[in-house]
């Protein structure tokens, strides 16, 4: 039989967290025990508030399509989130409901994008951005976030890969994989380059709640002039650990918002209908459910932090928001003489812990390895205790 497959799946591969994942996975159903690090996936229970709230719409039932952008309900309670928690001046009308931020991340680069053009993208980072603007024939370049400038863009260094063919620059904030964020300015000065250069912006905030002591989430487009040319990506799925829910959504301009939702039409038609209630009632009716989240995370964090902090040939920084540690592992590459990958499934094979190679996010994350701490306190320090042992024994051979 002839080849069917398009020749652009050939710009692509499988992600390099879900091969960790796998196996991981196979390991475990061989009977060994694996401890996991490496997915980014909180380990509390969806809030019980909103799991009734879904039972409820299923017993009214609400089983059928609702909006292509969404139930209106849902994009009121998105825009009054936006406007009153992020400062973004926005209406219903500029709201569409995905299912999970990935789709509506997906629809966005498709409606954007043309052969060609550039889009300006972090190393590192979640590869979605990559990959995608590569199957579409467009370019990505990449501007580094290094570990030395506490993982802000290098505003020179954006004003410089800026052409003629540039249209988007996305920015992660918090950051997938480093844990940084964003400084408020950074945002102003790349917002001054935004609007000189008329680029768009896409914003992922996918992690905004997950902020650790007295830092600030800033949203680009909340600031003088960002609101018209910002997509604001976000979704449910970090903050009310809600990923299997699959529930996104994204907020931009009316005229940019009406293409993507072409695109999302054909793919998915809606979001369900009950999980979109459910997502009412989490923004409507939230107690201190994301605090106490926080308030875990922190401990594991802190706990985290101090310990790899204490291996030799091990070092971090604290993250400020969302659950991953970005650990400098580059004393103990040249030590072994492994790569971050080879080390990463030593790590596993050896010690039984799962982590994922920061090279996975892009050419500047070789020389760590990306720990998520969205795993039980007794398992982190069951982990690092491995982990210690494991590194040990390499800085010491």
């Amino acid at each position: 039989m002839k080849n069917i497959i398009s020749d652009k799946m050939k710009t692509i591969g499988l992600s390099g967290i879900r091969k960790m994942n796998e196996k991981a996975l196979a390991m475990e159903r061989a009977g060994q025990t694996v401890i996991h690090f490496e997915i980014g996936r909180p380990d509390f229970d969806t809030p019980e508030y909103i799991k009734k709230a879904a039972y409820a719409s299923l017993e009214r039932g609400e089983v059928f399509y609702t909006s292509n952008l969404g139930d209106m309900g849902l994009r009121e309670a998105i825009a009054w989130k936006l406007n009153t928690q992020n400062s973004i001046p926005c209406k219903a009308e500029n709201i569409m409901v995905s299912v999970g931020l990935s789709e509506a991340i997906f629809d966005a680069l498709m409606a954007v994008l043309d052969p060609g053009d550039e889009i300006l993208v972090p190393d590192p980072v979640w590869m979605n951005y990559v990959n995608v603007p590569k199957v579409l024939g467009a370019v990505p370049v990449s501007y580094t976030l290094k570990e030395e400038n506490g993982y802000q863009m290098d505003l020179e260094e954006i004003r410089g890969k800026i052409t003629d063919k540039t249209k988007v620059l996305v920015l992660v904030t918090p950051n997938n994989p480093t844990g940084s964020m964003l400084s408020r300015k950074t945002l102003e000065g790349l917002a001054e380059i935004a609007i000189e250069k008329d680029i768009v912006i896409f914003a992922d905030e996918v992690y905004e709640r997950l902020v650790y002591g007295d830092q600030e989430h800033v949203s680009i487009a909340s600031l003088p002039g960002m609101a018209e040319r910002t997509f604001t990506f976000n979704g449910f799925s970090k903050a009310y650990s809600m990923t299997g829910w699959r529930l996104g959504y994204v907020c931009a301009p009316l005229e940019y918002l009406k293409e993507v939702n072409k695109l999302h039409q054909n793919a998915v038609t809606c979001a369900p209908s009950f999980v979109q209630k459910a997502g009412i009632t989490a923004l409507r009716e939230e107690g201190d459910e994301v605090k106490e989240m926080v308030v875990e995370y922190k401990r594991r964090r802190d706990y985290a932090v101090k310990t790899i902090n204490g291996i030799e040939g091990l070092s971090c920084p604290a993250p400020t928001g969302a659950f991953y540690i970005f650990i400098n592992c580059k004393p103990v590459c040249e030590k072994s003489g492994m790569n971050s990958q080879e080390l990463a499934e030593y790590l596993l094979e050896k010690a039984g812990i799962c982590m994922v190679a920061g090279s996975v996010f892009g050419a500047a994350g070789e020389g760590f390895i990306r720990m998520s701490f969205a795993n039980s306190y007794e398992n982190i320090v069951e982990g690092l205790r491995k982990m210690k042992e494991a590194v040990d024994g390499l800085m010491n051979r």
